[in-house]
């Protein structure tokens, strides 16, 4: 063999869409019909850093 071995490196991005994963006849799906969760960041808001993600 000449030179180093090479691996397989796993991607480092990819491509997901729940979508594509969670079935049409889900419980989730037809909560999400009914749920407006459009709100929901102002009131967790205090559970963010506000400078942005800390070490």
């Amino acid at each position: 063999m000449m030179g180093p071995r090479k691996e397989a490196q796993p991607a480092l991005f990819y491509e997901f869409s729940l979508e594509d994963h969670v079935p049409e006849d889900h419980l989730l799906r037809s909560i999400d019909r009914f749920v407006d969760l459009r709100n929901i960041r102002a009131h967790l808001a205090d559970f963010y850093s506000h400078t942005g993600r800390p070490s």
